[in-house]
This record gives structure tokens, sequence and C-alpha cells, in this order.
């Protein structure tokens, strides 16, 4: 190796932490367009086998998500989200798997008199033009309710990841950070570490069991990046 490709090898520095997203895996409420918040569904038959296949495309030793470069992992309550990071993981060594904590803080919106029903009927019952991201869900959320909690997040995996900035080689990872959660939350949670406001969820989809990553621009924790949005997603 010459002098200059030794030099540019040795102040190469390690990338920044990522933060990765994951909705849960299809439900019967999925398929429908039922709003499904606190009501604890499993998933399908053909929602476990969609998770178990993403696992073994994205999840091991060089690939996206390397369980050996994640920091923390955080997962809704809700039992779908948690059978999608046993999923997820389950061809990964037991002693290799990133333990997770449980996290209320990423749970999906509370849907109040919306939960279980579909747009059409809440518009029926609650208000004929409702806009679940500017009229929120009476006895549930609103949308400025669920904006402060994904910024609440957001300052805690900033801080997590700046904290982390500079121990790469002593710690031995990059410092990733995985989030299991649900449809609406991943559509605030990427609209808010984007900087816009909250009603601009509407703009983006978050399908079931697709991956979102997420990052920052020249190496400052302050500008925050949408890096892939939908990777592997099997929905048509």
């Amino acid at each position: 190796m010459s002098p200059s490709a030794s030099s540019s090898a040795a102040s190469k520095k390690p990338r920044l932490p990522r933060v990765f997203v994951v909705r849960h895996g299809e439900t019967e409420w999925s398929i429908s367009g039922q709003h499904t918040g606190r009501t604890d569904l499993p998933l399908t038959p053909n929602g476990e086998n969609i998770i178990r296949a993403l696992g073994k495309r994205i999840v091991g030793a060089g690939k996206i998500l390397d369980p050996s470069h994640i920091q923390h992992v955080f997962v809704s309550p809700r039992s779908r989200a948690q059978k999608t990071f046993e999923l997820l993981f389950e061809s990964v060594k037991q002693e290799e798997r990133p333990s997770y904590e449980l996290e209320e803080g990423v749970r999906e919106w509370e849907y109040g008199v919306c939960e279980g029903k579909k747009t059409a009927e809440i518009r029926e019952t609650v208000k004929p033009d409702w806009d679940i991201w500017t009229d929120g869900c009476p006895e549930g959320e609103s949308a400025d309710q669920m904006r402060d909690r994904c910024d609440a997040m957001i300052r805690k995996i900033v801080d997590m990841a700046d904290a982390h900035h500079g121990k790469e080689e002593t710690e031995g990872h990059h410092g990733d950070i995985l989030i299991v959660s649900h449809g609406h939350f991943s559509r605030c949670f990427i609209t808010r570490w984007c900087n816009l406001e909250i009603s601009q969820g509407r703009i983006f989809v978050a399908d079931t069991g697709a991956l979102h990553k997420l990052g920052f621009q020249h190496r400052n924790f302050d500008e925050r990046s949408l890096l892939g949005l939908n990777l592997y997603s099997e929905e048509e």
C-alpha cells in the first residue's frame, strides 16, 4: 500500500449511527384497512412468512441490519411488533441477537373511538371530512400529541447517537438503532425526523414488513435525513 493510500485509510472516519424503522408484519386488520392501535392482533401466517424471509435478506453480518453494529432496539409493546422482531432475528444465533426494550413511546397512534374502524366508517360516525393528520382521534391522540411523542423519541435517539459518537472503535459497533413499530407511528416518526410538520405525514407510506433507513448528513446530528423508504417491501 502506498503512503498516501495508507494515510487515507487511517484517516477514514467511522460513519454516524443510522436509525432503522420496521413496521410489523401483516395482520387481518392491516389487510382490511381497520385502524389497529391497542387491539393486540397477531400476525397472519403470510405476515410471519414475509417477516421471516425479510430477516434472512437484511439481518446478519455485513447486511443492512448487522447485529454487531446495533446499540439499541426499541419495540412497541404490542405482540405483533414483538413477534416481528423475533422473526426478523430468527436466523441469528441467540447469543448474537440484540436485546430489545419495550417502549411505549413507539406504540401506534391511540385511535380512541376510531379503533377497529375503516376510514369510511369514521367519516360516517365522527366527521364527514375526517382526516387523522388534522383532526386526530376523539378519545385518543391528537396529531399534536403524536408530534410531541415522536419528537421525544427523536431527542432520546439523537442523544444516544451523539453519546456513542467517537466510541466506535472501543465499543466495536456503529451504534445503529432499530425501532419495530406500526404504520401511523412510522409515518409520524419519519415526518418529524425530516423536520416536517406532522400533517405532512400523509405524503409517506409505511408498508407492512418494510424497512425505513434514516440518518444524518455531513456528519452533523442537526441534519437528519431520510436514506431509504419502504425498502424490501412485498406490498404491491
